[in-house]
């Protein structure tokens, strides 16, 4: 799926230590209307739905970190092959 144009796969690495939403999985769902975006969290209670602007804004700013200590695309690609051929 990471090959497809429209996906980007990256991997945070332990070396970045704790970092925010750490914990439970996130899904940002994004679009040419940003009023739109919706935030995904799993969590054991099952999944949670948020597009309140204040929360949405919270995420942005995740994901920028996220964005920046995380590896680019294609390393991060390289990386999982690289665990996948060991396995």
């Amino acid at each position: 799926m990471s090959e497809q144009e429209n996906i980007d796969v990256r991997v945070l690495t332990v070396d970045v230590g704790a970092f925010p939403g750490a914990g439970h999985a996130v899904l940002y769902a994004n679009g040419a209307v940003p009023q739109l975006d919706t935030v995904q969290l799993d969590s054991a209670h099952g999944g949670e739905f948020t597009h309140a602007e204040a929360q949405l804004s919270k995420y942005r700013a995740h994901m920028d970190w996220w964005h920046a200590k995380s590896l680019d695309p294609k390393a991060s690609q390289d990386l999982i092959h690289s665990i996948a051929r060991q396995l």
